[in-house]
Formats: C-alpha cells, structure tokens, sequence
C-alpha cells in the first residue's frame, strides 16, 4: 500500500491531513504541559500544606512532638514532602522528555512537510506549463490548417474564373502553397510537443508524485510512531515514581504502627510529675468544746518553747486537701497587684476635690509586729492575709535555681541546664585547643601571624571557661540537692511564693527550713518570715472555708480605673463600694462590689469612710 499509486490523484486531501497530524500534535504536547502545571502546583499546595503543619522553632508546639503520636504526624508530613518532590520529578521529566522533545520533532516535521508539498507543487506547476505549451500549438496546427483550407480554396476559385489574370491567379497559388507549409510546420510542432508532454506527464504520475507521497506517507508514519513513544514515555514516567512513592505511604504506615500509647503516657508522667504525695486524712475537730487552742504539735506555743514541729505533707497530723481548696478565693486573698498603684490623673487629684479627704497613709509595720497583731486578734484573720500578700508581693520573675517547680520538673530543668553548660564548656574548649595551636603555629612560623595577639583571645576564653564551670558546678550543687545527694542549705530557708504550703523541715536552733508546696513554688526568705509561714500554713488550715470578710465601711470611687492586673478590680467615677481592708501602706485597698467581686484599687482613687466601731487590725 503506497500513497504514490493509490492516492496519487488526492494532493489536497494529503496535504490537509499531514496538517491535522501536526495539529494533532502540538495538542498533545499542550495537554502534557497542562499536567506538568497541574504536578507542579499540586507539589506546592503540599508543600505547603506540609510546612504549614511542621511544629515551630523553640515553641511549645516542639516539645509536644516528644509523643510516638505526634512522632507519626510529624513523619507524615516529612513523607508529604517527600511525595510532592516526586509530582516535581514528573513534572520535570515530562518537560525534558516529552514537551522538549515533541517540540523540536514539530519544527523539523513542518519544515519537512514544507519541503515535500513544495516538490509536489512545483511538479505540478512544470506539468501545467507542458499542458499549456502543447494546448498552444495544437491552436496553432488548428489555425493554419484552417488557413491553408481557406487558401486552397481560393486559388481553386481564382484557376477556373476566366475573368482573372494569369499572375492574379499564379498569385492565389503561391499564397495556398505558403499557407499549406505553415500547417505543416505547425503540424510537426505539435508532434514534438505532445509527444514531450506525454512523457512528462508519464514522469509526474508514475515517478515524480509517487516518490514525494511516498516521503509524505513515511513522514507521517514516523510522526505517529514518535506519538506513540511520547505516550508510553508518559506512562513510564510515572510508573517510574511509583515505588519511591510507595516507600512515602511504607514510611506513613511504619510511623503509625510506632505509635506507643504506653510510651505516651509515660512521657505525660515525666512531664508533670510534680513528685509530692497525696494528701493525708484530715483530722475530726471538735467544735462542742471550748473554742481554746491547747497545746499541740502546731500550736504556736509549742512550735516557740519546743522548736519548729515538722509539719510533713501527707501525714496524719495535719493534712491538706491542696486540689480541693477554693482557687478563686485563695487568689483573691493572696493575690494583689505586683507593682506600685499609678498615680491618679493629671487634671485632678484626690487634693483637688472640695472637701476630699485624703486617703488613709500608714506606715509599713515590721513584720513581726504584724504577727504579734494577728496572734493577739484572732478575729481579724483578713490582716494576716494581707500580711500574706505583701510577703508574696516580693515574689518577682523566675528563680535562677528554678524553685518555683515541683521537685520532678526542678529535676528535669536543672538537668537541661547543667546539660546546656556542658555543651557551651565543649565549645569553648574547643575553641580555646584552636587558639592554641593557631599560637604554636604563630611562634613555629612568625612570619603567618603575631602569637602574642592571639593571648587576650585565649585568656577571654579561660575566662568564660572557669565562669561557666563555676556556673554548672552551682546548677548540680542544686541538682544535687533535689536528688537527695547533698543535704539542704542551711543559710537560707526555703518558702512557698504561690498558694499553697506542704512541708516543713524540723530545726531545733530556729535555722531556715526547706519547703515545698503542691503548685511547685519555692522561695527563700530569712528564719523569721519562715517561722510566720509556718504559723500561716497552719491557720490557713482552719480558715480556708471561712465566710467573706465583713465590710468595715464604704467608699466613693473619684476617678475611673480600669483593672487590669490580676487581683484588681474595675470601678467607675463615683461608684459607691464596701470597704473589707484598709491601705496597708503600700498604695492599695481592698474594696467588695458583690459577693463575687473584689480585688484592690488605688487608693488615692478612691473617698473611703470607715464605720466607727471598725478597728485597725
């Protein structure tokens, strides 16, 4: 089967087709450029997808990912990544070698094309100018055959008119004997010519158009075999990720089957184990006797003739139902704002109102005339809680030893930092080994450098060497400590600064003791104001179900204040409230809207008028 004998007559429809293939084509490439898009974008949005879910950097979101669970997660959006670079090696293979390719092959195919079809025209147009040329000379044998008809015929009719003259008639048969050699002139023309034509047009239809639609068919066998390889090329280019991809899916599926529930919640014990014991029973008491204290091992008489009792946490004789006190009300009573009141605004003052009273100004009492007060008016137990909240007001941030955790999550800290300091003595080891051969260096070859500029840079890193050395031995002395290695410190006490209070080291020579409480807070205050935390935990203990403070008068609010610290309380120009404690000398006074509401306000903001029978506790 051959285009040259079969369709040798269809040069249009040939040419009409071989255009459609290359159509054809360009539309294929066009599609595979439309995937390649289609990868490309659908590898970004996971990538994205991907980093938007990846844990942030030193955020509390990385340490959740210690759990097998989050673990699983986190591999699965590393495995996302991975399988979007593989949509981008498909992407980037089918651009390299499909659309790259079928590109340059459409160029070379069109310019091939463009070289057949203009052989076809141009036989075409040589066996038109054939056809012409013999059409001409067979009208021009046709014309002087008709002309020497025309001639004969008149010199036949001037020979038998006797009426002509001879040389009128010699004439007439000169002129027929001319015209009769033209028409064979144009006779013999016309042979040759048809005869050449013949053979031309024998050439085009039998060599000339078969060879050229023979080109023209292989052309476009081969276009349709290269469209061919171009679609198992896309096919095997996929098929080619298929088990890097699997091993994306094999990565998901090992990640979830590593997923340890047990490890989990073992991992939840050490990050909040706060190391204490729960707490012991409460003892009955007995209100049908007298309301008299006697002595006993946390009465105050006991704890000043026979030495601190030890008050341990979890034991029979005084337990404390740390998770089931009041919250709320614990925070209002110890809590009051950390920082000075702000001063009252600038077009008014509590001076410049007629008739205003100042606010009341006392003088900060020590604090052991304090507790003398309180042990003196049982009644007035609101006093030592303000007492209470200005020892926790000298509370301030973190403590460098970490006391304000549980003993376990101290523990841990302590470790990270000891560990952290060790690294930083590593690198300045290392570094200082490198300075120091750089100097040997310097003094075997003066000519590389001065040794001597490399002596201060040393003797910097020796230094920072000993500090981080005497830093790490005071972070294990403490980590020590909480691991029972080393015995408690016994220049300093240690207190709660939150809460709650739990556990009272013995010391018969009224030194500073250790303390713990179940919220984690530790502090460290002198032997005296630890005597007075120890007489508050145990009076804690009897009012922690006590009724609100009572009202010892009322006040007029001067100016608005916006509450916004915790333990203070938003009130309005010219509110009138209660009044349950007086300004202790620091600034603020604590003032009841409802039932529910109370906290402290400045009190150069507020006109307070205390009831008469109401006593300074």
């Amino acid at each position: 089967m051959s285009w040259g004998t079969e369709l040798w007559d269809q040069f249009d429809n040939l040419e009409k087709h071989t255009q459609w293939g290359i159509d054809i084509l360009e539309k294929y490439i066009k599609f595979v450029k439309e995937r390649t898009e289609i990868e490309l974008s659908y590898a970004k949005q996971l990538r994205n997808l991907s980093k938007k879910y990846q844990p942030k950097k030193n955020s509390k979101e990385e340490e959740e990912y210690r759990y097998t669970a989050c673990k699983a997660f986190l591999a699965t959006l590393n495995e996302m990544n991975d399988y979007a670079g593989q949509h981008e090696v498909i992407a980037e293979n089918m651009t390299s070698q499909i659309i790259a390719e079928l590109v340059r092959y459409v160029q070379e195919l069109k310019q091939e094309r463009k070289s057949h079809f203009h052989d076809g025209r141009k036989a075409q147009q040589h066996i038109e100018t054939c056809w012409k040329q013999l059409e001409s000379s067979k009208r021009r044998f046709e014309r002087d055959c008709k002309e020497a008809d025309r001639a004969q015929q008149y010199f036949e009719k001037m020979d038998a008119d006797i009426n002509v003259t001879k040389a009128d008639v010699e004439k007439a048969r000169q002129q027929a004997q001319a015209r009769h050699q033209m028409a064979e002139e144009s006779k013999t023309d016309y042979s040759s010519i048809l005869q050449k034509f013949n053979h031309e047009q024998h050439e085009y239809y039998h060599t000339h158009i078969p060879n050229i639609f023979q080109k023209i068919q292989e052309m476009e066998e081969r276009r349709i075999v290269r469209m061919g390889e171009s679609v198992k090329t896309y096919a095997e280019l996929d098929r080619q990720v298929i088990p890097i991809i699997g091993k994306c899916l094999d990565g998901i599926v090992k990640a979830a089957e590593s997923i340890d529930p047990k490890n989990d919640s073992q991992l939840v014990v050490e990050a909040y184990k706060s190391g204490f014991e729960p707490p012991g029973d409460i003892e009955f008491e007995d209100y049908t006797q007298p309301m008299k204290r006697t002595v006993s091992d946390n009465s105050l008489s006991n704890s000043r003739g026979e030495g601190k009792s030890e008050l341990k946490f979890g034991g029979k004789s005084k337990g404390k139902l740390w998770p089931f006190i009041k919250k709320n009300k614990l925070m209002s009573l110890l809590t009051s704002p950390h920082q000075p009141p702000p001063p009252p605004p600038a077009s008014a003052s509590p001076s410049a109102v007629p008739n205003g009273p100042q606010s009341p100004k006392q003088q900060k009492e020590p604090l052991s005339h304090r507790f003398n007060e309180f042990m003196t008016s049982k009644p007035k137990i609101h006093c030592f809680r303000s007492l209470k909240r200005g020892l926790s007001l000298k509370l301030g941030a973190t403590p460098e030893d970490f006391s304000n955790l549980p003993p376990e999550q101290r523990r841990k800290k302590l470790q990270q930092k000891v560990d952290e300091l060790n690294k930083e003595i590593q690198k300045e080891m290392d570094q200082r080994d490198a300075i120091t051969k750089m100097k040997d260096v310097y003094l075997k070859n003066p000519q590389m450098g001065d040794s001597a500029s490399l002596g201060h840079k040393l003797g910097e890193v020796s230094q920072n060497i000993e500090k981080l050395r005497l830093e790490t031995q005071k972070f294990e002395a403490w980590l020590a400590e909480v691991e029972g290695r080393l015995p408690a410190r016994s220049d300093q006490a240690r207190r709660q600064s939150g809460m709650y209070e739990a556990q009272n080291a013995p010391s018969v020579n009224n030194c500073a003791q250790d303390r713990e409480s179940p919220d984690g807070s530790y502090t460290e205050e002198q032997s005296q104001e630890s005597e007075v935390k120890v007489l508050a935990t145990d009076f804690d203990d009897e009012f922690d179900d006590e009724e609100p403070l009572p009202a010892i008068g009322t006040c007029k609010a001067l100016y608005t204040f916006e509450g916004q610290n915790e333990g203070t309380i938003s009130v309005v120009e010219g509110e009138t409230l209660f009044v349950i404690e007086e300004d202790k000398g620091d600034g603020w006074t604590r003032i009841r809207r409802n039932e529910d509401e109370e906290g402290y306000v400045p009190t150069s903001y507020v006109e307070v008028y205390l009831d008469k029978n109401a006593k300074d506790c």
